[in-house]
């Protein structure tokens, strides 16, 4: 987020930062002490807890996440009833569904599967609104980096409780986080599998599904993937919410030979407060006999580092 020391008298409409490098930033104004968004912008990261502007510092050439004259895939929203899921409004969540262009329904053999999952308190929108992932995927197809795929990218909630902790009280609060995930699991797996499976052309068998997610998210992504290596090949996590130790309790009677991934790639940005905990669940991870792949790159807890970190992914999954 755009943040420093800066001021401008209340009459100006001025204000000037430090230079910026081309990326999508996010800020709000503090008026008298309460924060509010920009009246004047129309883009607003949308998020279950916080809410801000967006900002675009363009590039030259255009970055892969600024729009342009180039092929794009489709993005269509997806509403559902879980019957999995606690503490939903009416019992409703969603997913989001990117096509790529020329998305062929008929296509002899289907198209791979990506499960791209969000961190805590964002929508299922929050890869394609904030993190602007379809016109990275596009930018990327068409470079001729990646192969076609299907990205799939759900509502990341097993109990909604989650993003409004204080509905949660005694023993429902105390176990609310795990609970969250294993539920979460039981919804991608029981329900939106399915359901993607029935509505889009899907090339069938693990090797043609992965899953990778950020902070919440790379929890997720990686717990289902490590404990459910039978539906995924491709296991990805960026600034995981992994736990910081005992990871043999947490991944209990892993093998990494019968587990037999095509890769586990773990990212963190080196600024990131996760990013200790991370170095020690790759190290146990390769200790373990799994294909680690560990990536540390410049930056916080951010999307400007999991954009790279997409764009780093990406072109990995489905050779």
């Amino acid at each position: 987020r755009l943040q420093g020391d800066w001021s401008s008298d209340v009459c100006s409409s001025d204000l000037t930062t430090p230079s910026l490098a081309p990326e999508y930033y996010g800020y709000t104004f503090v008026v008298d002490g309460v924060k509010i968004l920009d009246p004047l912008n129309r883009y607003t990261h949308v998020n279950f807890v916080d809410l801000y502007s967006d900002i675009l510092v363009p590039g030259t050439p255009p970055r892969p996440w600024e729009v342009t004259d180039i092929p794009h895939g489709d993005v269509t929203r997806h509403l559902f009833t879980t019957h999995i899921g606690l503490h939903y409004p009416d019992n409703q969540t969603a997913y989001v569904v990117y096509t790529p262009p020329g998305y062929d329904a008929k296509r002899k053999g289907g198209y791979p599967v990506l499960y791209l999952l969000h961190g805590f308190s964002d929508t299922e929108d929050g890869w394609t609104l904030t993190g602007r992932a379809n016109l990275m995927l596009d930018r990327m197809l068409a470079d001729g980096k990646i192969v076609p795929m299907i990205v799939v990218m759900p509502r990341g909630y097993g109990d909604f409780d989650v993003v409004a902790p204080q509905r949660a009280t005694g023993a429902a609060a105390a176990g609310l986080n795990d609970r969250n995930i294993t539920l979460f699991g039981k919804i991608l797996t029981d329900e939106i599998i399915p359901s993607v499976e029935r509505l889009c052309n899907v090339a069938k068998g693990r090797d043609n599904r992965a899953i990778a997610g950020l902070s919440m998210g790379g929890q997720e992504s990686t717990t289902i993937g490590l404990t459910r290596p039978e539906l995924f090949a491709w296991v990805g996590g960026m600034s995981s919410a992994v736990p910081r130790s005992d990871y043999d309790t947490h991944f209990p009677g892993l093998d990494a030979k019968k587990a037999n991934l095509r890769l586990l790639w773990i990212a963190c940005g080196t600024d990131d407060r996760l990013i200790t905990s991370n170095r020690a669940f790759a190290t146990w991870a390769k200790q373990k006999g799994f294909p680690v792949t560990a990536v540390e790159t410049p930056g916080a807890h951010t999307f400007v580092v999991w954009r790279d970190d997409l764009l780093a992914f990406a072109p990995l999954l489905f050779r």
